[in-house]
């Protein structure tokens, strides 16, 4: 059996981070997901919390067709510096054949560390990015085109789009 990895901090998941988990899948018997950055939460860069990001991620799979069962979905926390990082994955989740990412970084470092990397292609990089993502929401944009239909539900329900707006200081509330 083939397993891969893929890492994102998900802030929010979007149609880009479905799109290369799809092309994962089509390659490998089952994806492991880790949610990086997983002990941060109530910042613009990362405004939801670790299960938040697991809910939507599942959302978003399932809006997307995926099979969940060939899914395994892993917050991560970061460890602070680079070196010790792959070892960090590797000690969180079971074992993995290749790793998905389009971040130098990233390929980097599971390189040094004997992995096959592979990259994704990017789908809508322009706009599917978490980045921008969360810069519309707070601007009053439109940003649920770039998710997925109920990660869209589950961000405005949850009060998630409101979180975004007052930590960036532009709350709806006088």
């Amino acid at each position: 059996m083939r397993r891969g990895l893929f890492v994102g901090r998900f802030q929010p998941p979007h149609l880009g981070h479905l799109h290369a988990i799809k092309q994962a899948l089509e390659e490998c018997d089952e994806l492991i997901i880790v949610i990086g950055s997983s002990q941060y939460s109530h910042t613009f860069e990362n405004p939801f919390t670790a299960g938040e990001r697991f809910e939507m991620i599942r959302l978003m799979l399932r809006d997307g067709g995926v099979d969940l069962s060939k899914v395994i979905i892993i917050p991560v926390p970061d460890v602070g510096e680079h070196s010790l990082w792959v070892s960090r994955i590797e000690s969180y989740c079971p074992r993995f054949d290749v790793v998905y990412t389009n971040n130098p970084l990233v390929q980097r470092l599971f390189k040094e560390a004997g992995y096959e990397v592979r990259e994704p292609k990017l789908y809508r990089r322009d706009v599917e990015m978490g980045t921008a993502i969360r810069k519309r929401i707070v601007e009053g944009d439109l940003w649920e085109d770039f998710v997925s239909r109920s990660v869209a539900e589950y961000l405005k329900k949850s009060g998630g789009v409101q979180r975004l707006k007052e930590i960036f200081g532009k709350s709806d509330r006088s």
